[in-house]
């Protein structure tokens, strides 16, 4: 599968990753929110070199949305690593509380070492990245209590930099800037097109979608079945599935020809909307290939 050559750094990115090294100092943790339906492609591959030794904590954000048993699987699969992670929802549920254990599992060491030099007791302190449309203001405004940071739908919302008190002694950095992420591989681009977190003139709307429909025969058939009234097989060619779908839902174009945009949108709406249910676009048997 091609990928088209794109810049993820341009001077606005290659500013917020200088503050990020930048604010590491001020930091004891780093909280790093992925979307719980991709937490492979959501991570960002320089984010180990850039924080090194700093403890990070990974935020499955999204978790209401993602296929819980993919999801259970993704936190033993960290935990095995040695990270802390959480499933989380920002959007309807204020998760200070085990974010606050979690964060304290991972600094007990090191504030023992202070307890033990006569140190004080103080609160923690951490800096909360995270590529597009992850959540990451939603999830900030939530643990304060109200709108600090910017939200919206789109990739790159989140533009200043600010330090906020989210009580119960955690204090948030927010990163400056979105932390995009670099394709390691096609399939990468593919999820984060088909989560909505890159725009979708990036890539080439028909292999996303193929792409999409492939996965979803093969792994929740009968979401698609239930959907658009479908006879939907294992054995079924994602081109072919697209004309049954433009066929059942009157995608077509003067003289009854499919008008595969229209089908584009349709699918990516409803995959993007949830109208499948929970799913997860990626397994953990995929951390050997993505």
């Amino acid at each position: 599968m091609r990928m088209p050559t794109i810049q993820w750094y341009p001077g606005h990115m290659a500013k917020a990753k200088r503050l990020i090294k930048e604010k590491l100092p001020l930091v004891d943790i780093v909280f790093e929110l992925r979307d719980a339906r991709i937490p492979l492609s959501s991570a960002n591959p320089l984010l180990a070199e850039l924080i090194q030794t700093k403890p990070r904590l990974i935020l499955l954000n999204k978790a209401d949305l993602a296929d819980p048993r993919e999801t259970r699987k993704f936190l033993e699969f960290y935990d095995r690593l040695g990270f802390q992670a959480l499933a989380i929802n920002s959007l309807t549920e204020n998760p200070l509380i085990p974010i606050l254990d979690k964060a304290k599992k991972s600094l007990a060491s090191n504030r023992e070492k202070e307890a033990k030099k006569g140190m004080r007791e103080r609160p923690i302190r951490a800096l909360v990245v995270g590529i597009p449309n992850v959540g990451k203001s939603q999830l900030i405004n939530r643990l304060v209590g109200q709108v600090k940071a910017k939200t919206g739908d789109r990739p790159g919302v989140t533009k200043a930099q600010t330090f906020l008190k989210a009580g119960n002694g955690l204090e948030l950095i927010d990163n400056p800037g979105v932390l995009w992420p670099k394709f390691e591989s096609a399939w990468v681009g593919i999820h984060l097109a088909l989560v909505g977190s890159i725009k979708d003139e990036l890539l080439p709307l028909d292999e996303v979608v193929i792409q999409g429909l492939r996965w979803m025969i093969n792994r929740y058939p009968e979401r698609l079945k239930e959907r658009y009234d479908l006879v939907v097989k294992a054995e079924d060619d994602p081109i072919a599935l697209l004309d049954a779908i433009g066929q059942n839902r009157g995608c077509l174009l003067s003289g009854g020809q499919i008008d595969y945009e229209r089908v584009y949108r349709l699918f990516l709406h409803d995959l993007r909307h949830h109208q499948f249910g929970p799913l997860s676009l990626e397994t953990v048997d995929d951390a050997r290939s993505i």
